[in-house]
């Protein structure tokens, strides 16, 4: 991830709409995977690891502010691609840079407004009992199960909230790649079906990995949580997900290893030279 932010940082042919968002995507994924991975390496070498009541709240609105900012600029990478396979023509009109840098904003904006409510209902909660949480991290229905106050306006918010988000950027997503697979199923040239498909297939693994899980963990009834199933799932969208969407971008797409080889190139260059000098 930081590989790619520092070649779009870097590499002025890499300044585009699609690699601005897979920078903030990149971006997004190191804050995302620093929310739950190191609690949860502790846990898994400590015996006893606790985190206080604020830590945990804490952690949960991180958890699922970055988690609904990646759910919304998935749905905007889509529309981006979607623009540029269908509408070619109008494609710098209506993704330009400036477009592009408030699309940005707007999806980190939208990301960390999203669970605010959740979060501020869920901190108004007592908690008592074993207060042990059956999972790695503090998701939404192990709290809940902690709780000794009535957790059902809370919980159904939580459920109206996720879902909203969840499956409004799925359903945008799917109808961008929709309208793309049928723009180029009608393209006469086989070449140009291929390369159109390769420059979606990343992305579309991506969604598939992510959306699915997501899907199957939040749109769902609380009632019908199971721990032990959750936090298998847990794993794929917390763990695994972000590994692999640096490796399926970089490794998939022609540009970006074109780029990491020309600053390669350029600093092997630029350290010969001050080695001549001496």
């Amino acid at each position: 991830n930081t590989l790619i932010i520092f070649l779009v940082l870097m590499d002025s042919t890499l300044q585009t709409p699609m690699y601005v968002f897979l920078g903030n995507l990149s971006f997004l994924e190191v804050w995302y995977t620093t929310v739950t991975v190191p609690k949860l390496l502790a846990t898994c070498l400590s015996k006893v690891v606790t985190i206080s009541v604020s830590g945990c709240i804490t952690q949960f609105y991180f958890f699922f502010s970055l988690g609904a900012t990646e759910c919304i600029l998935l749905a905007v990478m889509s529309y981006d691609r979607y623009v540029a396979i269908c509408s070619p023509l109008h494609y710098s009109l209506l993704m330009n840079s400036q477009i592009c840098l408030k699309f940005s904003a707007g999806t980190w904006t939208a990301g960390f407004i999203a669970p605010l409510v959740p979060t501020i209902l869920i901190s108004l909660l007592n908690f008592c009992g074993p207060q042990k949480i059956n999972h790695f991290f503090c998701d939404s229905d192990p709290i809940f199960r902690l709780s000794c106050s009535d957790t059902f306006f809370s919980e159904a918010l939580s459920y109206t909230f996720s879902s909203a988000v969840i499956l409004s950027s799925f359903l945008l997503t799917m109808f961008s790649y929709g309208n793309i697979v049928a723009t180029v199923i009608r393209l006469s040239s086989r070449e140009t079906r291929k390369k159109t498909f390769s420059t979606c297939a990343s992305h579309l693994t991506v969604v598939t990995i992510y959306y699915g899980t997501i899907i199957f963990a939040y749109v769902r009834p609380p009632a019908k949580y199971n721990f032990t199933i959750g936090k298998v799932v847990s794993v794929f969208y917390c763990v695994v997900t972000p590994l692999v969407n640096p490796l399926i971008y970089t490794l998939r797409n022609q540009e970006v290893k074109n780029s990491f080889r020309k600053i390669l190139v350029q600093k092997a260059l630029l350290f010969t030279r001050k080695v001549d000098k001496v």
